[in-house]
């Protein structure tokens, strides 16, 4: 069974959430793709909507947005890209990515909070001021 570690970022305050999902919950972001839109309730958050923006395998690979399907390809990066910071101007270099639809392989998964629920993010987590 697939499982994955799914960092849900937060536009409107700048936080971020550390969430698992597991068993048939991890099963609703199998062959979705970056872009893609999920339901909240596959990590706990009941009524909101999260949007796929990426994410990496275990070995630290990142799902690259213009590789179709769930394979490693070898992609020629130039400029600034998600996986690859050259270090000079015009600067290349062959680099090992992941393809933007989400599949047993991928170990961690970024999406971002598209439509809220009627409830607070801290509310659902349980992760409130206790003072």
């Amino acid at each position: 069974m697939a499982s994955f570690s799914v960092v849900v970022g937060d536009p409107e305050s700048g936080e971020s959430y550390q969430l698992e999902a597991d068993d048939q919950d991890a099963n609703r972001f199998i062959g979705k793709s970056i872009g893609e839109e999920v339901d909240g309730n596959a990590v706990g958050l009941d009524g909101y909507t999260l949007e796929i923006t990426g994410g990496s395998d275990d070995a630290g690979r990142p799902l690259n947005e213009s590789v179709a399907g769930p394979n490693l390809k070898e992609v020629l990066m130039e400029g600034r890209q998600t996986g690859y910071r050259p270090e000079r101007e015009g600067e290349r270099r062959r680099i090992t990515v992941r393809g933007r639809e989400v599949s047993d392989a991928v170990a961690q998964i970024n999406a971002s909070i598209v439509e809220r629920g009627s409830a607070d993010v801290d509310e659902l987590l349980g992760e409130g001021d206790d003072e």
